[in-house]
């Protein structure tokens, strides 16, 4: 059965799970269960390590202050611990090879006494006779017990499909200890892009920031995807607007006071008529399209591959002098994680604003404002 690779980052959401499991079984003689990666090398190191390739971005003392840009604060840094559980893990059927999106080598490092990578699954995994369960992410250890425990007891080898009942990303009361540490790991520490797309990414940075050079080199990521807001429907719980238009994304950068020198990428690929209202009001407005180098077009862009187009979105976002998330979702939950790691909190949450102008700093997420984001409590 073909897997969206996808599922696989979901996957290490519920790695807390698999370290609980993992403690539970150890006294019934079930050592581990296998779940492998395709194309994936077994193999142990000793360290976990977290890296990450960051764009250094303007220098923000030397250069003038036109328009609500925050500085950048300090970099947080990582406060999980190493957990203990040994686990071996397997997955198969996955329709394209792990190492064409991340890098493999640093994933089983990052990984090491947590979860063992195995290309050799047992012979009913390889024969497709597998279990699978259906779990939501974050689950507690309780529900683990009562609902995951004795179905693995009995089929000793299960696959954990995980499920996301909302893209909430708000700090659980339960998050603590070894489990919450797997959890933080597999969030924020073990999956790297392939260098290859990392260059992409660079090359893109380094294009907007030339772009950018009025505004001392500083860009801002809107997360519009025109394919969403046509399906989306923009109307929340209690009648709140959970995604924007072009036109209302560009009247609220206006509105907190951004100029239209400011240069902005948005993660729409291909450039459509109804972006046309935010080119007006912001002429230096981008797409993957333009800005991407000709020679990787091909490759990312007409290769039909979303996963690579959604990778180059995801680290331009985190590393944006300022993101606007003008459609509500995991993707904005993600990006936020990211970006408070990284010290990066201008995240701005579009609103309709009735005055001729605002303070931007009225419209900051409040995954930043009340510190409520699961990364605050992976980061000190």
């Amino acid at each position: 059965m073909a897997v969206d690779p996808r599922q696989i980052v979901g996957a290490f959401l519920t790695l807390s799970m698999f370290a609980m499991l993992g403690n539970m079984v150890k006294k019934d003689h079930f050592d581990s269960f296998e779940v492998t990666l395709p194309g994936a090398s077994s193999g142990h190191f000793d360290v976990i390590k977290v890296e990450k390739v960051e764009d250094q971005g303007p220098d923000m003392d030397t250069i003038p202050s036109n328009g609500p840009w925050d500085k950048a604060g300090q970099e947080l840094k990582p406060c999980w611990t190493k957990p203990s559980p040994n686990i071996r893990g397997s997955r198969v059927g996955e329709k394209m090879s792990f190492q064409d999106l991340y890098d493999l080598v640093k994933f089983v490092k990052s990984l090491d006494g947590v979860v063992k990578i195995s290309t050799n699954p047992p012979p009913e995994i390889a024969e497709g006779k597998l279990s699978v369960m259906k779990v939501h992410n974050r689950v507690t250890e309780d529900y683990i017990t009562k609902n995951v425990e004795p179905i693995y007891k009995t089929k000793r080898h299960l696959r954990i499909v995980s499920s996301f009942s909302s893209a909430n990303m708000k700090t659980m009361e339960n998050q603590k200890g070894e489990s919450h540490s797997v959890a933080c790991l597999g969030m924020f520490g073990a999956l790297e892009l392939r260098p290859e797309i990392y260059e992409v990414v660079g090359l893109m940075m380094e294009r907007l920031r030339t772009l950018g050079r009025k505004s001392g080199g500083r860009f801002i990521a809107v997360d519009l995807r025109l394919d969403l807001l046509d399906k989306k429907g923009c109307i929340g719980a209690e009648g709140r607007k959970t995604c924007y238009n072009a036109q209302e994304v560009g009247v609220f950068l206006r509105k907190v006071g951004f100029g239209d020198e400011t240069t902005i990428y948005l993660t729409q690929t291909w450039w459509r008529e109804s972006l046309n209202p935010l080119k007006a009001l912001f002429p230096k407005t981008y797409t993957k399209e333009d800005i991407i180098p000709a020679e990787k077009k091909q490759k990312f862009l007409q290769s039909g591959n979303l996963d690579l187009e959604k990778s180059l979105d995801f680290h331009i976002c985190s590393q944006s002098d300022a993101f606007i998330p003008a459609i509500s979702g995991l993707f904005y939950g993600n990006v936020a994680g990211r970006r408070i790691a990284s010290g990066k909190t201008q995240i701005l949450v579009p609103e309709q604003v009735n005055s001729n102008s605002a303070s931007a700093s009225d419209f900051i997420s409040t995954y930043v404002t009340q510190k409520n984001h699961m990364a605050y409590s992976c980061y000190c």
